[in-house]
């Protein structure tokens, strides 16, 4: 079902700020907007615009406003072997999200207005609305600040050399006060890559064990006190990518009982799995990213972290890679898995339904908080609201099979392996689209 303007969903629970889930709802949405929600709204009841054709019926799963992932590689232009922005969207339309910011490592960069605007006509008229990321730096060298001014006026969210650090201490700086002009999060892939290359996984125990060469939890750890530090002198507003070590999460919750302008993210591999996964799965590529795998204390870190508001949002850092990319020896294989289309299911296993974390806090970080980051309004499930939601539930039990896998890659750890809960279907811009067929 998709192109469906005009629409009844009947039996859904709504999930937002004021709603917990407990009460099930009817929606009628007509021309793309909610015009309607009660119970038991009727199919013939539509007023001048005639009964509802189209009816879904949610049988009890819930609706919340569309998620939003707010760090994803879209690997277009340049590197359309992997992902491209269609694509890209179709995983991301399955995995439930009706929203993604592209980051700028491209071929060539999201660093000129001309590449945003060359971003945005790609994702014209697709279901998910993609938001681009500007570079920080001049073709993401690192060496001079970008055009920052006419990316934002072009339709950028956020700035970011994401794939590399913002290693420049002056580079920063600027970048975190051009951030306090524009009204914009600097985003930052912290990593002193002194410290850190070549570290091919966590260093630790497992690593030595092993004979690879790690990288080392102070390489975040002292990136992100840097860009602490240049925030509270700036003014600006600082999001520390992909969080991965207690230390980490303990510097942010500081920074934030400091009143700085200071947000962070967290991917669910890096509060599932753990560097022991390398072993144990025998140098699986599919377990190496960046940051890699910590520890199960790190793991436990990033709990505490959601559970307490430290950290902000879950995001995926979906990364495709071709399968000749991946099926190499693990230190010359790319860091990086997919993970739009697992996001949730790992969500529910590792802290819904554990009780770790409320479906409404789960919510706020995956559909609120990230548009909040980035300037963009967050939809609501209100009567005259443009329609702008996310059908889902806990339970569903999936194989995350290739054949299942709507991303252009299939780089992922969770490959053929039994997943639980599961976002049934997105409406957009206007289109509903379901993620099982």
């Amino acid at each position: 079902m998709s192109n469906k303007k005009n629409l009844l969903i009947k039996n859904v629970r709504p999930v937002d700020e004021t709603r917990d889930g407990s009460e099930s709802v009817d929606i009628r949405i007509r021309g793309g907007k909610i015009v309607e929600i009660g119970n038991g709204l009727s199919s013939g009841s539509g007023g001048d615009s005639g009964p509802d054709k189209n009816i879904f019926d949610g049988k009890g799963a819930y609706v919340s406003p569309g998620w939003m992932d707010m760090h994803v590689h879209l690997r277009e232009p340049g590197f359309e072997h992997k992902e491209t922005i269609k694509t890209g969207c179709s995983a991301a339309a399955a995995g439930g999200f009706t929203a993604v910011a592209c980051m700028p490592n491209t071929n060539p960069p999201i660093h000129t207005r001309d590449v945003v605007s060359y971003i945005l006509e790609q994702a014209n008229g697709l279901p998910v609305d993609v938001c681009p990321i500007g570079t920080v730096s001049k073709d993401r060298a690192g060496k001079s600040i970008a055009e920052m001014g006419d990316m934002k006026d072009g339709g950028a969210v956020a700035f970011s050399d994401d794939g590399d650090p913002v290693q420049d201490s002056r580079l920063m700086r600027i970048a975190l006060e051009y951030s306090a002009m524009l009204d914009v999060p600097i985003i930052n892939h912290e990593e002193d890559l002194a410290l850190s290359r070549p570290g091919h996984m966590h260093e630790g125990r497992v690593s030595t064990r092993l004979g690879l060469a790690g990288t080392p939890s102070i390489a975040e750890e002292v990136m992100i006190a840097r860009d602490i530090l240049l925030s509270e002198l700036t003014g600006g507003h600082i999001h520390v990518a992909h969080i991965s070590t207690r230390k980490a999460v303990e510097l942010v919750r500081e920074a934030k009982k400091k009143g700085l302008k200071v947000t962070t993210e967290v991917c669910p591999h890096h509060f599932d799995l753990t560097d022991e996964e390398i072993a144990r799965r025998q140098f699986d590529t599919n377990c190496k990213m960046h940051p890699p795998l910590r520890t199960a204390d790190d793991v436990e870190a990033m709990v505490e972290g959601l559970r307490d508001g430290t950290i902000d949002v879950i995001c995926t850092d979906h990364a495709p890679h071709s399968v000749d990319e991946k099926e190499v020896e693990f230190i010359f294989a790319p860091n990086g898995i997919i993970g739009l289309e697992t996001a949730w299911s790992i969500v529910c296993m590792r802290l819904i339904n554990p009780g770790k974390l409320s479906l409404q806090d789960a919510i706020a970080k995956m559909a609120v908080n990230p548009r909040k980051i980035l300037r963009i309004p967050v939809p609501v499930l209100a009567e005259g609201a443009t329609a702008n939601l996310t059908l889902f539930d806990t339970e569903t039990e999936w194989i995350c099979s290739k054949d299942s896998i709507r991303s252009r890659s299939s780089n992922t750890p969770w490959l053929d392996q039994k997943m639980k809960g599961r976002a049934r279907a997105i409406y957009n811009k206007g289109r509903f689209v379901a993620s099982v067929d």
